[in-house]
């Protein structure tokens, strides 16, 4: 256990923060749990914390302790319109390192504008679980390639990114594929979250990129939320990327949340 010094509480009692797990720290005034921190290495490596605690005084002396047992650059996540979580992270010392948007997509033809895209010519669309599962893999593995040597995962939500060996964990019954020929060239993944479907990822090769793709993935995967009584769909864009905007923005998805990455380094 790491015990930090103690603090004065919110009532006259001494603030005491305890390591009590590596990834665990708790604040305890008057035996009584006052703050909570926690720390989470993501699967590309970066290690996000994160802290709980009713009172600035004692979020800051939760922050300092985590700060002083871990190592940077440390991450973490708030939501852009809560001031308070991130200027007590700003005292820690972070600082943002980029914006997220959060879409509400409609999945209603009529409303999306998409009831009469279709693949180019020579690309079909295979259903989310009937795509095979080596050919979807391969394709996984040059889109991320491709990334990484452009804006890099580091841009994309956490749920896609990639495990520290390079590889992934894919189910074929959430992701719908473009195939040319013989060969998968896009993908579309939907999360059938129980409160709201959440899309993933939408890729093309980049050597097929720009013939309309993703827009026809897209329209397939909103066209089936819709078949099966969904009424929309939720995704996340990283602001840099203004393609992925565009699609979204001219698919009728508007923006309902803003998150903030910090960084300290």
């Amino acid at each position: 256990m790491n015990f930090v010094q103690p603090t004065p509480g919110t009532d006259n009692h001494p603030v005491v923060v305890t390591r009590v797990s590596p990834t665990q720290w708790h604040a305890v005034e008057d035996d009584l749990t006052v703050g909570r921190g926690v720390a989470s290495r993501r699967p590309d490596g970066r290690l996000f914390v994160s802290v709980d605690a009713w009172h600035g005084a004692v979020f800051d002396r939760v922050a300092d302790a985590m700060l002083t047992d871990l190592s940077t650059p440390l991450y973490t996540l708030v939501d852009e319109t809560d001031h308070d979580s991130r200027s007590a992270w700003e005292r820690a010392g972070f600082t943002t390192a980029r914006r997220e948007w959060g879409y509400l997509v409609p999945t209603d033809p009529r409303t999306t504008g998409l009831a009469s895209v279709r693949p180019p010519s020579g690309v079909t669309v295979v259903a989310a679980g009937e795509a095979e599962e080596e050919p979807l893999r391969a394709l996984d593995r040059v889109v991320r390639d491709e990334v990484e040597a452009t804006v890099g995962w580091r841009t994309m939500p956490a749920e896609v990114l990639p495990r520290p060996a390079g590889t992934t964990v894919l189910d074929p019954s959430k992701h719908a594929v473009a195939r040319h020929g013989h060969e998968y060239v896009g993908l579309v993944r939907v999360a059938p979250l129980t409160r709201q479907p959440r899309i993933g990822l939408i890729a093309v090769r980049a050597d097929r990129q720009r013939r309309g793709i993703a827009r026809a993935l897209l329209a397939h995967a909103l066209g089936s939320l819709h078949m099966s009584g969904t009424a929309s769909a939720w995704a996340e864009v990283d602001e840099s990327n203004a393609a992925a905007t565009a699609l979204f923005e001219s698919s009728g998805a508007r923006r309902a949340a803003c998150t903030l990455e910090l960084v300290r380094r």
